[in-house]
């Protein structure tokens, strides 16, 4: 599972041209579910999303995390963050789950962190959303979760 993680000042989601989700101050997270992942899997991701540091402490160091700071987090499914791009000018999606499996796996990751966190609002699965944000820093994270509970090796 995959979260690309973003430091904002606020994010929106729009539908139709009606504001879905907004938060000020947090993290604006994607989403990408791929073909293994599990409901492990989204506890684990879940979890470095609310613990990750990236907030800055008194000397300026990136040593909060969004519980730290009490952040607001806005989760936003994004089907395409699963895409195989590795070759060719075309991206493949053969590594994405399939939308009926993985419409309740976010639905589950949204309920989780709602039991978990104070402010937690959410985009809307399968839908054409804007998404707006401004981003603070820029800050941006690409977390990954495999689906044997074990983060990916950088190496």
């Amino acid at each position: 599972m995959i979260g690309f993680l973003q430091r904002v000042r606020s994010a929106w989601v729009d539908v139709d041209g009606e504001r879905i989700a907004h938060i000020q101050g947090g993290l604006l997270v994607l989403i990408g579910m791929e073909r293994l992942d599990s409901l492990a899997t989204a506890a684990r991701l879940l979890q470095r999303i609310l613990d990750y540091r990236v907030f800055s402490d008194s000397s300026q160091r990136m040593n909060l995390s969004l519980r730290d700071v009490r952040g607001e987090l806005l989760l936003v499914p994004q089907f395409t963050l699963a895409a195989d791009t590795r070759k060719g000018n075309r991206p493949g999606f053969s590594p994405a789950m399939a939308p009926e499996q993985a419409r309740p796996l976010y639905a589950e990751l949204v309920k989780q962190a709602r039991a978990l966190h104070p402010r937690v609002e959410s985009g809307s699965f399968g839908a054409n959303m804007q998404v707006s944000l401004t981003n603070d820093g820029p800050v941006s994270f690409w977390l990954e979760v495999s689906p044997h509970g074990q983060d990916p090796d950088p190496t």
